[in-house]
């Protein structure tokens, strides 16, 4: 089943059609582009704790219940973002290709709190990021370089996690993403790139939200809203849009109901912590040509199965 979509301002409709697929390939990924992808994630991340850093002192932390030792801890992510940035550059120009520069970004975000929580999303997305990437590496050296990277993005996260008092670690297993659900997330944050940036292999979906209305976390078996800013996602002929959870395992597909600005669906059994659920054509696998927006992130919280 192919998604064909378009999508123009606020009147705008995506529609899912039964056919054959026609897929247009794009060039082979190369290790050049997951690197420079790696780095167009962690310069996001280091302007973020950067701007970040600069906008809210210390006492401003404190004043929001993170103590000295919070604030230096933040110092150093910053610091690991920093150095993860530099890393990559030296990585790419030692193999010949041209590193991405930092672009302009956009963070909305007016309170500590509010600085904190985002800092969880994006350390989140970083590791799914990293996890979803690996298996396009063909270079086993970077595989270990990512690998490396990977596991302090994730010390980031738990950390993070734990000081909203959320669970640092809430499933046995983190979700991969691929590149363009990756970067359908980032991107949001991305004002304009330098026009000498060389080109990823990516594209950006349609944005997926979480209605503000909806208290977070959910738990399984919760009808949650997921909200289509700015454009309508209409099924034709009666075909059914899916919401897919992105799993280690392979995605869990609940049916989505049209509502109006969304879709309403239920949260499944199975899955904790920061999640990703896309709308698409199909139930039976989640790729470029069926997804027709998203990822959104939805925090789930479930208690802990007894042993």
């Amino acid at each position: 089943m192919k998604l064909q979509s378009t999508l123009t301002a606020l009147t705008a409709t995506a529609a899912l059609v039964s056919a054959a697929p026609t897929v247009q390939k794009r060039q082979a990924v190369t290790d050049a582009d997951i690197l420079n992808y790696a780095l167009t994630l962690e310069h996001l991340e280091y302007t973020f704790y950067t701007e970040t850093l600069a906008n809210y002192t210390e006492a401003m932390f404190a004043a929001a219940g993170f103590n000295g030792t919070f604030y230096n801890n933040l110092m150093e992510v910053k610091y690991d973002e920093m150095t993860h940035v530099n890393f990559l550059t030296a990585g790419l120009i030692a193999a010949g290709a041209t590193p991405v520069a930092a672009c302009t970004y956009d963070f909305p975000v007016t309170t500590v709190m509010e600085a904190i929580t985002l800092a969880s999303v994006l350390e989140g997305v970083g590791v799914s990021a990293y996890l979803g990437a690996a298996a396009l590496i063909m270079n086993a050296t970077y595989l270990t370089d990512a690998g490396s990277i990977l596991t302090v993005e994730s010390r980031h996260s738990a950390y993070l996690r734990s000081s909203l008092m959320e669970s640092p670690f809430p499933q046995p297993f983190d979700d991969p993403l691929d590149l363009d659900e990756v970067y359908s997330l980032a991107s949001q944050y991305i004002v304009a790139c330098p026009a000498s940036n060389p080109p990823l292999p990516v594209k950006a979906f349609p944005i997926l939200e979480l209605s503000p209305s909806q208290a977070m976390p959910v738990m399984s078996n919760q009808t949650i809203t997921l909200l289509t800013p700015g454009y309508v996602l209409q099924p034709e002929d009666g075909a059914t849009i899916y919401g897919a959870f992105i799993y280690v395992t392979g995605p869990i597909f609940v049916p989505a109901t049209a509502v109006s600005g969304g879709f309403t669906l239920m949260v499944p059994p199975g899955i904790n912590g920061q999640s990703y659920v896309v709308l698409t054509s199909c139930d039976t696998e989640v790729t470029d040509d069926t997804i027709a927006a998203g990822p959104a992130i939805v925090e789930i919280m479930n208690p802990t199965p007894p042993i």
